[in-house]
């Protein structure tokens, strides 16, 4: 799921990581504007308010939808710096850091209090939208730009593109491969749809608590990933044995 990247990954590792990430994305996404009114998944529409903020002279107010953009952005930044750092030295292992960091961060969010909450919005929102920089850039890094999963915009596009192009392209090939985009753009829409129905659902009951179970979910993710990869090498030793004991 996160293990693989470049030519090694599937559709089958994209589908699983879309999901996974998608699904958490719906929840902060959710999570993230019940709780300070504030987008938290991504900047188009901060860009927008920045803008008009800085026609109506107001600096301070200005100044702070830039930082929406800046957290985001650095998130992103950082996300690309850990894992240059890590595939120095082990490759496989490059989509850890940010995980693990994002999951910190939902984490922390999640144990805060309401009055602190309440009273820090901006710090709240400044913290997601770092989080999902972190997702958005991991995701793009390891699925070669295949799989975005914090907002909707381009995959919408994308997905009305490729519904038009199966009236066009008519080889076997080609529709298979349209057939797998459009497979994985509808489940990552989704799933965070499903992921958004669920954070509005906990937040009701739970308010910003609910993001612990988005930093459990990441988390899990790890461990299954890592679980699976040392069940497959011991399939591989497994057969390796089978085969030298036969050549003997």
């Amino acid at each position: 799921m996160f293990r693989h990247h470049g030519k090694t990954r599937t559709l089958s590792h994209n589908l699983k990581v879309a999901s996974l990430l998608s699904f958490v994305a719906g929840i902060v996404n959710v999570g993230g504007f019940l709780a300070v009114q504030r987008l938290t998944t991504n900047v188009t529409g901060h860009f927008a308010f920045f803008v008009d903020e800085v026609f109506k002279l107001n600096p301070l107010q200005s100044f702070i939808y830039f930082l929406y953009i800046f957290f985001f952005f650095l998130g992103s930044f950082v996300s690309g710096l850990l894992t240059e750092m890590v595939a120095r030295t082990n490759e496989r292992l490059i989509y850890v850091a940010p995980v693990i960091t994002e999951s910190i961060i939902l984490l922390t969010l999640g144990i805060l209090t309401p009055e602190f909450v309440k009273n820090h919005p901006d710090v709240i929102a400044f913290s997601l939208l770092f989080a999902m920089g972190l997702q958005n850039s991991l995701v793009t890094t390891i699925s070669n730009a295949v799989v975005r999963t914090t907002h909707l915009t381009g995959l919408f596009t994308d997905l009305g593109i490729e519904i038009a192009q199966l009236f066009f392209y008519k080889s076997r090939k080609q529709k298979h491969q349209l057939s797998s985009a459009i497979q994985l753009r509808l489940t990552i829409i989704s799933f965070f749809f499903l992921g958004g129905i669920t954070g509005g659902i906990l937040y009701s009951r739970l308010t910003l608590h609910m993001l612990v179970l988005a930093s459990v979910l990441l988390m899990t993710g790890l461990v299954y990933d890592n679980i699976k990869f040392k069940v497959i090498q011991l399939r591989r030793r497994y057969r390796n044995g089978k085969t030298g004991g036969f050549h003997q």
